[in-house]
C-alpha cells in the first residue's frame, strides 16, 4: 500500500468528495418535482443500472448464500430507509444544514459498533461523541417561538443513525467482499425494496419540471455510481485512514455548492453547530477508538448516499 496520495488517487478522491457533497443539493433541486419516495426509487434505479453495467463488464461475483440476509438488511436500512427518510427530511431542511447532520454518521456508527461488535472507545472517543451531540443539537434547534427541534432535522438524524447501522453491517462481511462489490449488492437490494414507490412514476416523470428530472438523473449517475467508483479507486491506491479523513470536507463542499446552485446561505447557528459536530467526529475517528472500525468500510452518507 502506498503511503501517500498519487495524482490519480488524489483526483479520484477529490471527485468522490465533490460528488457526494453535491448530493444534498441535488436532492433539494429534485424534490419540487418528485415525492421523497419516488425520488429515492428513481435515483437508485439509475445508480443500480450503472452498477449493473459495471458488474457485467468487470464480472462481479455473486454473494455467498449465507451472506444474503445481511446484504438485504443492509440494503433495507442503508439504501431504502436512509435515502427515503433523508428525502423527507430535506423537504424542509437546507442542503448545507443537512450535510452537517449527515456527517454525524461516524459517531452513530461508533456507538452501534460498541453494542453490536464489542468495540470500545477511549475517553477521547466519549468526549468526541458528546461534542458532536452538542453540535447536532445546535444545528437541529429552532429559536422562533421558543427553543425546539426542527422535525426535518430530527428525521435526518434518524437517517444518519440508520446509515450508521449500514456501516456496521457492512463491516461484518466486508472482509469477504470488495467495497464496490458490497455497494453493488446493497444498491440492488435496496432498490428492489423501493419498488412500492414506483407506482405512478412514469406519469410524474412526464409532468415533472425538467430541472427536477435532470437533478435525479445527475444524482443516480454521479453521487450514487461514479462517486463510489472513484472512492473505491482511491481506497485501493492510498492509505485508508488518509483517504477517509477527506470525508470531513463534504459538508464544506455541500455548503458551497448549495450557495452557488440553490442560493442557500447557511445560517450562523448551523455553521457553528456543524463545526462543533465535525470536531467531535474528527476526535472520535482519530483518538477515540481502541479497536478502530476499518476505515475502508466508511463509505459516505449519500450515500450516500
Amino acid at each position: 500500500m502506498k503511503q501517500g496520495l498519487s495524482g490519480k488517487a488524489a483526483g479520484a478522491l477529490a471527485l468522490a468528495v465533490v460528488l457526494w457533497g453535491s448530493a444534498p443539493v441535488g436532492i433539494r433541486a429534485a424534490l419540487p418535482g418528485y415525492s421523497p419516495g419516488q425520488l429515492a426509487f428513481f435515483r437508485f434505479s439509475i445508480g443500480s443500472l450503472v452498477l449493473a453495467v459495471y458488474a457485467i463488464v468487470v464480472g462481479v461475483r455473486l454473494p455467498d448464500r449465507r451472506d444474503v440476509p445481511v446484504i438485504i438488511l443492509a440494503g433495507a436500512v442503508g439504501i431504502t430507509f436512509y435515502n427515503t427518510i433523508l428525502n423527507y427530511g430535506m423537504v424542509t431542511v437546507p442542503a448545507g444544514t443537512a450535510s452537517f447532520l449527515i456527517a454525524s454518521t461516524p459517531v452513530w456508527t461508533s456507538l452501534l459498533a460498541i453494542f453490536m461488535l464489542g468495540e470500545r472507545l477511549t475517553s477521547f472517543g466519549w468526549v468526541g461523541i458528546l461534542t458532536s451531540f452538542v453540535g447536532i443539537g445546535l444545528i437541529a434547534s429552532q429559536r422562533s417561538q421558543g427553543l425546539h427541534f426542527s422535525p426535518g432535522a430530527l428525521i435526518i438524524i434518524v437517517g444518519a443513525i440508520s446509515y450508521g447501522l449500514y456501516m456496521v453491517l457492512q463491516k461484518k462481511i466486508l472482509g469477504q467482499y470488495r467495497a464496490l462489490e458490497f455497494t453493488c449488492y446493497s444498491f440492488w437490494a435496496g432498490t428492489l425494496l423501493m419498488l412500492p414507490f414506483a407506482r405512478g412514476l412514469s406519469h410524474v416523470v412526464a409532468f415533472a419540471p425538467r430541472s427536477a428530472t435532470l437533478a435525479v438523473i445527475y444524482l443516480g449517475i454521479f453521487p450514487a455510481a461514479v462517486a463510489n467508483f472513484a472512492w473505491a479507486y482511491a481506497m485501493t491506491h492510498a492509505p485508508a485512514a488518509r483517504v477517509s479523513s477527506f470525508l470531513y470536507l463534504m459538508p464544506v463542499v455541500s455548503v458551497g455548492i448549495a450557495w452557488v446552485w440553490m442560493g442557500e446561505v447557511p445560517k450562523g447557528i448551523a455553521v457553528v453547530g456543524g463545526a462543533i459536530a465535525l470536531g467531535g467526529v474528527v476526535l472520535v475517528n482519530t483518538m477515540g477508538k481502541q479497536e478502530p472500525i476499518d476505515a475502508a468500510s466508511q463509505l459516505a452518507p449519500e450515500v450516500e448516499s
